[in-house]
Parts: structure tokens; sequence; C-alpha cells
């Protein structure tokens, strides 16, 4: 009998043993619990991590807003100008009716204040005028009313001038009125 009891304390003694080595796998298995700092660092992670994109979020909220207040600038000076350039026009021509003629040189010299003001209002609100004898035809920016054969003209140049054409940086005001040579 002896052995028969010595056999199951054994068991028991084993049994023990085994639910200690087991209790303590669970115990290295388990995450060891963050101490204060490494919760603190791990915080304040997540803190800058939250402000850099708040931050970068306002850098493109600002940029957006500046290109589009650049744009509404550029939108409200063209509309302007359209209004403006019948004026232009007309100082213009009235210039090229001067030339050989006998007008009287306040008449001619009035004008001639009035397009050189025209012109400085128009460099001071970034507006280029294009459009000339010789340039090359884009139709992005001439409108071809009419074509003729120039041998001095090279192909597909501007051989005439109706009407200029205004652009501010690359929103084009106005076509501008051309006759191309040699299509």
């Amino acid at each position: 009998m002896s052995k028969e009891k010595k056999k199951p304390e054994k068991e028991a003694v084993e049994e023990k043993e085994e639910t200690k080595t087991e209790e303590k796998e669970a115990e290295e298995a388990k995450p060891a619990e963050p101490s204060k700092e490494e919760k603190l660092s791990k915080e304040l992670s997540d803190q800058k991590d939250k402000y850099m994109r708040l931050y970068a979020e306002y850098e493109n909220y600002r940029k957006r807003t500046t290109a589009e207040k650049a744009a509404i600038y550029d939108d409200a000076t063209a509309r302007a100008i359209t209004e403006i350039l019948p004026i232009a026009d007309s100082v213009t021509m009235a210039l090229a009716q001067f030339e050989g003629k006998d007008v009287p040189e306040e008449f001619k010299k009035g004008i001639d204040l009035i397009a050189e003001q025209l012109k400085k209002s128009f460099e001071k609100l970034n507006i280029e005028v294009f459009g000339e004898v010789g340039d090359p035809f884009d139709p992005n920016l001439h409108n071809a009313v009419s074509s003729v054969e120039d041998d001095a003209l090279p192909e597909n140049a501007i051989a005439a001038v109706y009407q200029k054409g205004y652009k501010v940086k690359d929103k084009i005001i106005r076509h501008a009125m051309v006759q191309v040579a040699n299509t």
C-alpha cells in the first residue's frame, strides 16, 4: 500500500510542478506592462505625429488659399482690362492714322502721351502684349482671319496684325487677330 500512496503523491507533485511551469510560461508569454516612462514616450510620439499632420494640413491650406487669391486677382485684372482694350485699340488706330499726314503736333503728342500711359499701366498690371508681324503663328495665342502668300516671310509667320493680343501670366485676355503668311 505504501507504494500505491507514493504513486499518487508523486503524480500530485509532478502535476504541481507542471502547473507551476505552465504558469511561469504564461507569465512570460504575457507582454510586460509598459513602464510609466514608456507610456509617456508613446503618448509624446503620438502627439508629435498629430502636430506634424496638423501643421502639414495647415501649410497645404495656406498654399492653396494663396494660389486662389492670386487666381482671383488675375481674373479680376483680366475682366477690367477687357473693358479698357477698346480704348487702347482706338489710341493705336489714331496713331496709325497720323503717320504721313499733316496733323497738328499737339494732337499727335497728346495721343502719344495717352498711348504711353496705357503701356505703363499695362506693365504695372503684368499685362503682356503679343502678336507682332514676323512672329510664328500659334493657334493658342492667335486668331487667324486670313492668309497670304509672301516670299519675304517664313511659313506660318504673322504677315499682318489686325488686333493685338493681351494676356496676364498664362491667362489669355484676348487673342491676337492676325493674317498668316504661307500656310
